[in-house]
Formats: structure tokens, C-alpha cells, sequence
């Protein structure tokens, strides 16, 4: 080992290399879907047609307890209601074993983008030839490793799949419910409206807090790495980030909470609409009980499709974070996943 690497060794530093290592280091591509395209997407391929699969089936269940409900009610015999239950559970078991499947591979997937990156900041790092007493750098680094990789990589196994899945679960719900009753159909889309306005709204408000935690966060692992005595500014910092904290839950509680009002008043237009048809002579029970099954089913894919596009804003704000902190290092080629 020569004398120059022997004091950095010495002093804890990264050893400096040659320009063409340098030269080597990785580099993110632009923008978060740029760097999904450039290392998974043969594996995304395979999650769409999983997909598909699962939220294909998601009508299944519901159409076998209309069936269920009317042979029922009908007086037919007990043995062809035993077979509907049976097709039911076997149904759910299906589905139940094929988004299982979806969610292993997702989280192999995602496993594998948090694997890249932290190779990459590493690498980014290690061509700079920094020095430990590269406070910003090496506390950058640090945040970046331990705690930013982690919802970045977990983002991109379901970037794709997710909103297919849940935007699939409900245009095949949506779609069986006007099949049954288009009257019924259209109150049940009615009360998403408002969600279309107070959710984009309320999610701007919380990416621009999460925006301004990750980078107070960074501050205070600088400060952390650097040793340094504890200062008013950190303290200031510390409380600031309980403070956006706190209006992130409040602004997501409430938002729950909208959502969950609106779900239940669909349930109640089911009942009242529902009732009214079968009084009518135009739909039959088991039409009514599929309908409200069906319309409970449509708060968890639209919350997870909220949820994913809350997710979608607030993890493109950490890979920029992250993109330009390897940026300011200055590595110039991209490496192989």
C-alpha cells in the first residue's frame, strides 16, 4: 500500500481512484420511471400478466353470491346452492394463491431496485475520492443508505402492477354493477366525484411537507456525522419535522376519513336504490346483495390507488432528492443492474 492510502486509510477516508474509476461510477437515469425502464422492466412484463389475472377474478365471487342468494331464495335444491359455495371457495383460493404469487414477485423485484441503489450511491461516493471530513457528503450518503433507499426500492416492484391491479378491480366491479343495474351503477360513480376533487388537493399539500422533512432530515444526519456540539439550528430542525409530521398524518387521517364517509354513502344508495328495484318487480334479491358486496369492494382499490398515487408523488420527490445528491458527486456512466 502506498504512503498516500496508507494516511487515508489511517484518517478513515475513502481512498481516492484514478480517473477511470471514476469514470465508471454509476449514474441514475432521468426521472424515477426512466430508471424503472432502464433496470426491471422485463419483470414487469410478467406482474401485468399477473395482474390481469387477479383482477379478472374479482367478479367471480360476487356473481356466485348473486346465484347463491337466488336459488336460495327460488326454492331450488340445496344441493346446487352446496356447489355455488364450493365454486366460491374455490374461486377465492385461486385468487387468493395468484396475488400471492404477485406480491412475492413485486417484493423481489422491489428487493432488487434497494440492492441497486445503495450499489450505486456507494460506488457514486467512493469515485468522488471524498474524505470522511466531508460532512454534507458522507451524512448524505448515510440518510440515503439506511432510510430513503427503502420506499424508493419498495416503489418500484408495484409501480407498474399496482394501479393496473387497482384501477383493474375497479373497472371489473364498476362494470358488473351496471351490468346489473345501470340506474344503481351510476349513483355508486356519482359519489366518487367529490373524491375527485379534495383528494389531488390534500395530496399536494402532504408531498410538500414530505419534500421539506427529507431534506431537514439530511441536515440533521450532516450535522450527526459531523460531531460537531449540538446547535439551535438542529433543535429548530428537530421540531420542524415533528411539526410537517404532524400535518402529514392530520392531512392523510382526514382524507381516510372523507373517503370513508363517501363509501358508506354508496352502501346506503345500494340499500335505498336496491330495495326500491326489488319492490319494483326489476331486480331480485341476490341482484341487491351482489350490489352492496360489490360497492364495499370499491373502497379498498380506490383507497390503494389514492394511496399509490400519494405514494407515486411523495417517492419522486425522494429520488430527485437522491439523483442529485449522486449528481453533486459527479459520477458520468451507468453500471448493470
Amino acid at each position: 500500500m502506498t504512503a498516500p492510502a496508507e494516511a487515508a486509510e489511517t484518517r478513515g477516508a475513502v481512498p481516492a481512484i484514478d480517473s477511470a474509476a471514476r469514470a465508471a461510477a454509476p449514474i441514475l437515469p432521468d426521472g424515477l420511471f426512466g430508471y424503472i425502464a432502464a433496470t426491471c422492466w422485463l419483470h414487469q412484463v410478467p406482474l401485468v400478466a399477473i395482474t390481469v389475472a387477479v383482477f379478472l377474478l374479482e367478479v367471480v365471487p360476487l356473481e356466485l353470491q348473486r346465484r347463491v342468494v337466488n336459488d336460495v331464495v327460488k326454492h331450488r335444491p340445496y344441493g346446487a346452492v352446496v356447489l355455488l359455495g364450493a365454486a366460491y371457495a374455490g374461486a377465492v383460493l385461486v385468487q387468493g394463491a395468484t396475488k400471492l404469487a404477485l406480491n412475492l414477485y413485486r417484493a423481489w423485484v422491489g428487493e432488487r431496485a434497494k440492492r441497486d441503489l445503495r450499489r450505486r450511491i456507494h460506488a457514486s461516493l467512493a469515485a468522488t475520492g471524498a474524505r470522511t471530513s466531508s460532512d454534507e457528503a458522507h451524512g448524505t450518503a448515510v440518510s440515503m443508505l439506511v432510510a430513503e433507499v427503502e420506499p424508493i426500492g419498495g416503489f418500484v416492484g408495484t409501480s407498474v402492477s399496482e394501479p393496473l391491479l387497482q384501477a383493474g378491480i375497479l373497472g371489473t366491479v364498476i362494470a358488473y354493477i351496471i351490468h346489473l343495474d345501470p340506474w344503481m351503477g351510476a349513483a355508486a360513480l356519482a359519489l366518487f366525484v367529490p373524491q375527485l376533487v379534495f383528494v389531488p388537493l390534500m395530496q399536494h399539500a402532504m408531498n410538500r411537507r414530505t419534500g421539506a422533512r427529507v431534506w431537514l432530515l439530511r441536515q440533521i444526519g450532516i450535522r450527526v456525522i459531523a460531531g460537531g456540539a449540538p446547535e439551535a439550528a438542529d433543535a429548530a430542525r428537530i421540531d420542524r419535522v415533528f411539526r410537517l409530521n404532524m400535518g402529514i398524518f392530520t392531512l392523510k387521517f382526514t382524507m381516510n376519513l372523507l373517503m370513508n364517509l363517501c363509501s358508506h354513502m354508496q352502501v346506503v344508495s345500494a340499500l335505498l336504490l336496491g330495495a326500491w328495484w326489488v319492490l319494483q318487480g326489476n331486480l331480485e334479491i341476490g341482484g341487491v346483495v351482489a350490489f352492496i358486496s360489490g360497492v364495499t369492494r370499491l373502497n379498498d382499490p380506490w383507497g390503494d390507488l389514492v394511496n399509490y398515487f400519494r405514494e407515486l408523488s411523495v417517492t419522486r420527490v425522494k429520488f430527485r432528492l437522491l439523483a442529485d445528491a449522486i449528481a453533486r458527486w459527479r459520477p458520468s456512466a451507468a453500471c448493470a443492474w
